[in-house]
């Protein structure tokens, strides 16, 4: 039986959560300004205290998430869900490693973007700032926890992040390393808040805007959540609401690789929003590719629920249903389907995908730039693994989501797209006739 919630407020808390929710919004926000105009030197060592905080405190951390596993199993969560929400030794080893990755990247706050001077003399600066308080909602992952508040502070940002209620154990053993960083570098500790509830009300207290406390919303996590954000927030949200990503093998695709690369991309881990959802086969080499693959998941335990074709090649297919091709599965499942070329992929991925990520498996150029020229997708890979869709795959050190809209932030959000920018204008005297 799991522990009892030792980190659960009192009941008086609960009774008035909004209350709560705007006093610590009060506090975020005032700890954002000093906050924006800390030195890299301090931001960086608050990082570097956090990274000693979380290995010195992994005991600490492992016990609490041991709690909140046995409460979720209790509960009968599924398997996918239990591996989103567990840590080891490993896992915590490697939120220490972003958070010092993170520390080395490079300073945005501060950095001109683009100068030029006018006519009339003035010369003009655009330079990256804050965006300011930033609340993160995620669900499971406890590891958001680290990757959100080493990401938006090295951004110079505050940051209020709502976990899971099946993680608050684990969330708040992590976010006590945070805090310890924050205090030994001696920049706010209100700076990095965690939702001290489970209480759903704190959720729809953060997409009012906290009064004006909170400029963007960050949502991670399943469907409901991304849809209850998205209709209901009344800041900024960077966010994607499914991750149904595809893997196109093209005709000039090599077997040996696409085998390689589909069982990846479906099986490494099938819960993550990388992890492909539909296989795509042209139909120039369904005789030579499409059986070793479809033979190659079914035998990794993968369902495969495929077309006519794909059912012809192995009896253990079922058959695919309309929504099976616009489903984000994340479990062991995969959808298959024979196309006419690369572009009867691009229209599929078009008019079934979620604009996440999506590959090509193809030796020929001309079709790789097609693809990734003509899928709109905010992530498109040519002969690797869509799994790779991660902020920590692409240098950023840790992510904090990511978005497939087209405004401010696309693909993995890390430091840089968690700043906005100005104008520093220079003149000598300059008025306007």
């Amino acid at each position: 039986m799991a522990a009892p919630l030792k980190t659960i407020p009192s009941t008086s808390v609960d009774d008035d959560v909004v209350a709560t929710m705007r006093a610590i919004g009060q506090r975020v926000r005032a700890a954002a300004r000093p906050l924006a105009l800390a030195p890299t030197a301090q931001k960086n060592a608050a990082l570097a205290a956090m990274a000693t905080a979380i290995r010195a405190q992994q005991a600490d951390i492992l016990k609490a998430n041991a709690e909140d596993i046995a409460e979720a199993k209790a509960g009968r969560a599924t398997a996918a869900f239990i591996d989103r929400l567990t840590l080891d030794a490993t896992r915590v080893s490697a939120m220490a490693d972003s958070i010092d990755v993170v520390r080395g990247l490079a300073d945005p706050v501060g950095r001109v973007i683009d100068a030029w001077t006018r006519p009339n003399g003035m010369t003009i600066e655009r330079v990256r700032v804050p965006l300011g308080v930033i609340g993160v909602i995620y669900e499971s992952r406890p590891n958001v926890t680290a990757d959100a508040g080493s990401l938006a502070l090295k951004a110079g940002n505050a940051v209020i992040l709502r976990g899971g209620s099946e993680s608050l154990r684990t969330c708040s053993a992590i976010h006590a390393g945070l805090v310890e960083g924050l205090a030994a570098a001696r920049l706010p500790t209100d700076a990095i808040a965690l939702v001290p509830t489970r209480d759903r009300a704190a959720v729809g207290a953060m997409l009012a805007g906290l009064d004006g406390a909170i400029d963007v919303i960050v949502p991670r996590g399943g469907k409901g959540l991304v849809a209850r954000v998205q209709a209901e927030a009344r800041v900024p949200v960077f966010a994607h609401l499914d991750g149904n990503c595809h893997v196109y093998v093209d005709r000039a695709a090599d077997l040996g690789m696409a085998r390689t690369i589909v069982l990846n991309a479906k099986m490494r881990r099938t819960g993550v929003c990388g992890a492909a959802e539909t296989l795509l086969v042209d139909r120039a080499v369904a005789a030579t590719h499409l059986a070793p693959l479809v033979t190659m998941l079914l035998d990794a335990g993968c369902e495969v629920r495929g077309d006519d074709a794909t059912r012809q090649v192995d009896a253990r297919v079922r058959p695919a249903s309309e929504t099976d091709w616009s489903t984000e599965f994340l479990d062991a499942i995969i959808a298959v389907k024979v196309v006419d070329g690369v572009d009867d992929a691009i229209a599929h991925i078009e008019n079934h995908g979620s604009h996440h990520t999506d590959a090509i498996i193809t030796a020929d150029p001309a079709t790789a730039e097609k693809f990734l020229s003509e899928v709109d997708s905010a992530i498109v890979l040519h002969n690797a693994s869509t799994q790779f869709a991660d902020g920590g795959e692409f240098g950023f050190g840790a992510e904090i989501g990511i978005a497939t809209g087209r405004l401010h932030a696309r693909g993995p959000v890390g430091v840089e797209q968690l700043t906005t920018f100005k104008y520093r204008v220079r003149g000598t005297g300059q008025t306007r006739p």
